[in-house]
């Protein structure tokens, strides 16, 4: 298996922001977890089971792994492509399922909703990673 200049733009980007956003979740102080598990809650309802500490290091772990798996060449492209559509995936549910994030259509975003919605670029990189537009042995 190869790296690509193709696929290391594909993955790089996507994966240092996440893993930059998954560390500076490291140390999330208790308010802030509450705050974003509260959000998190309406895309993915078990979340809510867990304590707002579990929930921190839950999110900064995933985050931290999800960038790790796009920026390690030597995951192949649909496994980094699985761990980055569950990630985006549960953004958009989080997304889809605030009325306050999306207009009365339910698809375009408020306000509230634009720094979220933004994120569907992530879905669409997964699923390239996933069906091979981004091959392994280019």
């Amino acid at each position: 298996m190869s790296f690509s200049l193709r696929n290391t733009v594909l993955r790089a980007v996507p994966g240092a922001f996440i893993l930059n956003a998954g560390i500076g979740k490291l140390n999330l102080p208790e308010e802030a977890a509450e705050s974003l598990q509260a959000m998190a809650v309406k895309g993915v309802p078990p979340l809510e089971k867990l304590t707002p500490a579990q929930f921190a290091k839950f999110i900064s772990y995933g985050e931290i792994t999800v960038g790790a798996a796009l920026l390690t060449p030597f995951v192949p492209n649909r496994v980094a492509g699985a761990a980055l559509a569950a990630f985006s995936g549960s953004l958009l549910s989080m997304y889809f399922n605030s009325p306050e994030m999306t207009e009365e259509d339910g698809i375009r975003p408020t306000q509230d909703g634009t720094p979220v919605a933004k994120d569907s670029w992530l879905a669409a990189i997964a699923a390239v990673l996933l069906l091979g537009g981004a091959r392994d042995d280019d």
